[in-house]
């Protein structure tokens, strides 16, 4: 579930579209539906990239090689606010248009879709500005910063108002052996949930102070928008260090609580059914590395109305993940129930009996592993179907975002957070 991981060889399609169409109906429940008019399964779609740097550069190289297998999709247009950048990409991918700033790419008629792998400050802005021009959305994690809380509350009801496609950029969602949990819970297998955990655990901050520094005599000007990067964030001289670097910096990212746990949390919400916590508290800091502000472990626990906690673990100071095998830094899920847990042990999910329980210890082979370009061109032929139960939709988008800024907050405060479902408000 790393953000470097590159773009994989499909596994077979019926296989996964299979999985994908049993997610959509099973987010039928929770996710908002609204149809238009079908457009037909071998519509070809103008895809429209905003931001060209490291993530945008897998969603490019996804979208490529979907053009050149059957994907029916050509990259029409790329933004981004510094110009060497954004060359870079047209020259790469062969991109007819090239903007510095995303509403004049969202006013391209060409443009059908887009894909948002800004900054984070950035992605619910641009997402909102997209739906109400009338384009799907494919939004990298995390969706909003951990201090915009009311902007993705906003964008969860711009997106559900104007029924357009949207799923975020949490390509573990494309993993079946989540779909398998969720159903196993559902069907009452673990008995009544009680408690969760998951995580992220690596060693190195390669996605902090290792970003590049493409040009260290960078200025602003006509081909580096400062002004326009800062966005809504605290407004500073410029410093090409926070530009090209921003993951270290508080005003623009959240370390591992918004960069990594959007990856382990989403689907550990997913199969739980659960919405917004009631209380939320958090642990952690600079426990390594010291050249940045912030945090590289964190740890929050959240306790959900439906009586159910969730723990979420994770430092960037040691990459042990305990039992799995699986090969990723997330750390294994584990669901436990009053009658059993679920978890996963390589290419199985294992369900272990509770003591006393008198259900019998099962094994359930994974029917495929994630697969990011399979995850896009499941989004793709959402946009297509006009269906919004996308594998990874806005209202789970919403629900883990608000439980991550809820951890955050109480990290910064030293606080309890909780919120109010009522109001859909956080109180410290």
């Amino acid at each position: 579930m790393s953000d470097k991981q590159e773009t994989s060889k499909p596994v077979s399609r019926r296989q996964f579209m299979g999985t994908a169409a049993a997610a959509a109906a099973l987010a039928a429940s929770t996710a908002p539906r609204a149809f238009g008019q079908a457009a037909s399964p071998n519509e070809r779609l103008g895809a429209g990239v905003i931001g060209c740097g490291g993530r945008a550069g897998s969603h490019m190289q996804a979208l490529n090689w979907l053009k050149d297998h059957g994907g029916n999709v050509d990259i029409v247009a790329a933004c981004d606010v510094y110009r060497p950048r954004l060359n870079k990409a047209v020259q790469k991918y062969t991109i007819p248009k090239a903007y510095m700033d995303h509403r004049e790419l969202l006013a391209d008629p060409n443009v059908d879709v887009v894909f948002i792998a800004t900054p984070d400050h950035h992605h619910a802005y641009a997402a909102i500005d997209a739906v109400q021009a009338g384009k799907d959305v494919y939004c990298e994690k995390p969706v909003t910063h951990w201090r915009q809380f009311e902007v993705v509350k906003r964008l969860a009801q711009e997106v559900t108002k104007s029924g357009r496609v949207f799923q975020l950029g949490t390509q573990g969602m494309s993993d079946a052996a989540y779909l398998q949990m969720r159903k196993l819970v559902q069907d009452g297998l673990i008995g009544q949930p009680i408690h969760a955990e998951c995580g992220y655990f690596r060693v190195g901050d390669w996605g902090e102070r290792g970003m590049r520094i493409d040009d260290p005599n960078a200025v602003p000007g006509p081909d580096l928008n400062w002004e326009a990067f800062l966005g809504d964030s605290p407004k500073r001289p410029f410093d090409v260090s926070r530009f090209f670097r921003w993951r270290m910096y508080e005003d623009y990212a959240g370390g591992p609580s918004t960069d990594l746990f959007p990856h382990s949390l989403t689907p550990v919400m997913s199969i739980l059914g659960v919405k917004w916590p009631s209380t939320a508290v958090a642990t952690g800091g600079k426990f390594r590395y010291e050249e940045r502000e912030v945090p590289d472990t964190f740890n929050m626990l959240m306790d959900f109305p439906e009586k159910i906690t969730v723990a979420v673990l994770g430092t960037q100071g040691n990459d042990y993940q305990g039992t799995g095998g699986r090969g990723a830094p997330g750390r294994v899920p584990i669901v436990r129930g009053w009658d059993g847990t679920l978890t996963i042990e390589k290419e199985e999910v294992v369900f272990t009996p509770a003591d006393g329980s008198d259900k019998k210890p099962q094994r359930f082979p994974v029917d495929h592993k994630e697969d990011f370009t399979e995850y896009v061109r499941s989004f793709l032929d959402c946009c297509r179907e006009r269906n919004t139960a996308t594998l990874s939709p806005v209202d789970l988008a919403y629900y883990t975002q608000t439980a991550l800024i809820m951890g955050m907050l109480a990290l910064r405060e030293g606080k309890t957070a909780k919120f109010d479902p009522q109001s859909e408000t956080i109180i410290m």
